[in-house]
């Protein structure tokens, strides 16, 4: 993946009243969603020209670049803009197998049942081993 030279295709994103857009992780071979997270301007750019995912972490108030605490990385094949081009999608190779700070593949590990919602995807590494 290599980032367009100049930056008009940051113009071209809509970003949100607080420069924000929504970015979703998909797993670029089996289309897997891992997580959501959300862009500034520059996480985007950083983005495109590293082919790392880095996003804008609104409880951190800053840059995170995914998986500078746990290690565990994306690696960013391609990405993609919705047909509004109000949302981001990051085609990825998760590095490490996990994408979720709960120590699961994937964020999205709730599944509506009968008697609320349920984990339904394991645990792969403990969070406290992942983050120390």
């Amino acid at each position: 993946m290599s980032a367009p030279a100049n930056s008009q295709w940051l113009d071209e994103v809509l970003w949100d009243e607080q420069g924000l857009i929504p970015a979703i992780a998909q797993d670029a071979k089996t289309g897997e969603v891992l997580m959501f997270a959300w862009m500034n301007r520059e996480a985007l750019a950083l983005t495109a020209e590293t082919g790392h995912a880095v996003y804008w972490s609104r409880s951190r108030g800053r840059l995170w670049h995914k998986g500078e605490e746990s290690g565990h990385t994306q690696r960013v094949l391609e990405l993609r803009v919705d047909c509004d081009q109000d949302v981001v999608l990051l085609k990825i190779e998760q590095v490490g197998g996990i994408a979720c700070h709960t120590g699961r593949r994937s964020c999205f590990f709730n599944r509506l049942e009968t008697s609320g919602w349920q984990d339904v995807e394991p645990v792969l590494k403990d969070p406290k081993e992942i983050y120390k």
